[in-house]
């Protein structure tokens, strides 16, 4: 018998309901209740798998990107050793925090993310204000490192340029317009390609497997500048070019870093997959692992074949990869050809992270928590996006984007801050979990269990505070006017402003998300 299907509408949105199959666009009736026990009405489409949530993850960390864009922090600190063994280092503290975060989105799967988890963990005294801070930051770092993405594909598409025309120096505002063209199209296509974005995940994964494999390949059998020996491929260390001497290891892991700071959020995609007390927890957790590795492919090559680093510190716009790229196949075309495959996994990248950015700006206002909140949570019927929240997150990008006009050691602070904002959103609720002795988490359908998360916990807050101080710090001393690094001035900035909004006119309207026990293994 064939099912009966219904039009019907759910907060405005028009969705086909499967009665027979219980299915709809919004997700299983199990989906929506679920969703309705967390305080939310369904408004989004349920079009993600684990294995797209898994990718879109992947397209965020974007590895030739995330590790090739700061590279530069690399040599500064040390080169090879801190390249290698500092990739290591990075994999198994950021896991760390993919498994605590992994818990928190299995108890309270929803779009909001840490702010959320703050609100229902924290007491009822401080949950308010805890919630309103978590958020901020949360938001601040989506936004921010959504900018640093947009603006390094600008940065490495100049440095691609200076390879053919190695007199050639970038103006400020040709960079703009580049950043300010990777906005907008973004922005259209995540506007309206909904539907298409699922499959633009997977074809990053496949594009980005498909280039690391073509850049080991070319890397080591062209290697025109040679190839080193194992000892010095995986443990040279120069500690004179930092000025930190042997802190400068911790200065050579910052691109590691770097990558998988934004792994996070995908949280903001869990009204969009069913089951996804399960399937996003299982994809958060895989990202580290499944990126580390095929990191390694990558990263061992550039170590093997790397020219003289004093050298490398020259580079066109502070953007070594393209410059290795370069000097490594000996011909300008062949350094651009590698060039333009990280290109494009930057752009891939530049649409994942924008999505997700987008839904934290949606969920964030659905909570009344930023002006203009009524505006920010609409949903586009037609296309089942919140584009007036994309729309919101484009504008500030553009809007930041001009402070590198002024002053570009200013706007590269925006770069730490994104890593910094997102560090401590992560913090916040583990730390809270933590104080309530994980009580919350250990009946979660995904869990690492009381010793094991504990451990893991702990060792979760350690690196994020090291963290933090990290992205801080400038990369070489000593310090000048244009090496110095604003990071945590913006940082106290942004949240200085936060405060303000908050005590002037949020405190009367935002009573943070809906309270809820959460969905548990028994739910």
């Amino acid at each position: 018998m064939s099912s009966i299907k219904e039009k019907v509408t759910q907060g405005g949105l028009p969705t086909a309901v499967d009665f027979e199959n219980g299915h709809t666009q919004l997700g299983t009736v199990n989906d929506v209740q679920n969703l309705t026990i967390l305080g939310y009405k369904p408004e989004l489409r349920r079009n993600r798998s684990m294995f797209t949530l898994l990718f879109q993850s992947l397209a965020i960390a974007a590895i030739p990107y995330g590790f090739g864009g700061p590279l530069i922090s690399a040599i500064y600190g040390g080169g090879q050793l801190p390249m290698f063994l500092g990739w290591i280092v990075v994999l198994i503290l950021d896991e760390c925090i993919a498994l605590s975060l992994s818990e928190l989105a299995s108890r309270y799967p929803t779009s909001a993310g840490p702010y959320y988890w703050s609100f229902q963990l924290a007491s009822p005294k401080y949950r308010t204000v805890l919630s309103f801070i978590t958020g901020w930051t949360w938001l601040i770092g989506n936004w921010t490192i959504t900018l640093s993405v947009n603006f390094g594909f600008a940065s490495m598409l100049a440095a691609a340029i200076s390879l053919f025309e190695p007199d050639f120096a970038v103006e400020a505002w040709q960079l703009l317009l580049i950043f300010y063209a990777v906005c907008v199209l973004t922005f259209f296509l995540v506007a309206f390609g909904n539907k298409m974005l699922p499959m633009v995940d997977t074809i990053c994964a496949v594009f980005t497997a498909i280039s690391i494999i073509v850049t080991c390949i070319c890397l080591s059998v062209k290697a025109d500048v040679g190839r080193h020996s194992p000892s010095y491929t995986l443990g040279h260390y120069d500690t004179t070019l930092s000025g930190w001497d042997n802190f400068s290891f911790w200065i050579g892991i910052l691109p590691s870093a770097y990558t998988f700071s934004a792994m996070g959020m995908i949280t903001s995609m869990a009204e969009e997959c069913s089951d996804p007390t399960l399937k996003l927890p299982n994809a958060l957790s895989l990202c580290v692992p499944v990126g580390g590795i095929a990191g390694l492919f990558f990263i061992i090559p550039l170590c093997a074949t790397l020219p003289d680093l004093s050298d490398i510190l020259g580079a066109p716009v502070g953007q070594a990869l393209p410059y290795i790229f370069g000097v490594v196949m000996g011909t300008p075309g062949g350094g651009l050809a590698l060039t333009v495959l990280v290109l494009i996994i930057t752009l891939f990248c530049s649409i994942s992270i924008t999505v997700a950015a987008s839904r934290t700006t949606w969920a964030f206002a659905r909570d009344n928590a930023i002006p203009l909140a009524h505006l920010w949570s609409r949903i586009d019927e037609r296309h089942g996006t919140p584009i007036w929240a994309l729309g919101l997150t484009t504008l500030i990008e553009m809007l930041l984007g001009l402070i590198n006009l002024g002053s570009s050691s200013a706007f590269l602070a925006f770069v730490s801050v994104g890593v910094i904002s997102l560090a401590v959103s992560y913090g916040i609720p583990i730390i809270i979990s933590l104080l309530h002795n994980r009580k919350e988490v250990n009946s979660a359908r995904w869990t690492m269990g009381g010793y094991i998360g504990l451990v893991v916990n702990l060792l979760t807050v350690v690196w994020i505070a090291f963290e933090v101080v990290l992205f801080s710090m400038p990369t070489a001393l000593p310090v000048t006017d244009v090496s110095m690094n604003y990071a945590i001035v913006v940082f106290v900035g942004f949240m200085v402003l936060s405060a303000i909004w908050y005590g002037v006119y949020a405190r009367k309207v935002y009573r943070g998300p809906p309270e809820s026990d959460g969905l548990t293994v028994d739910t």
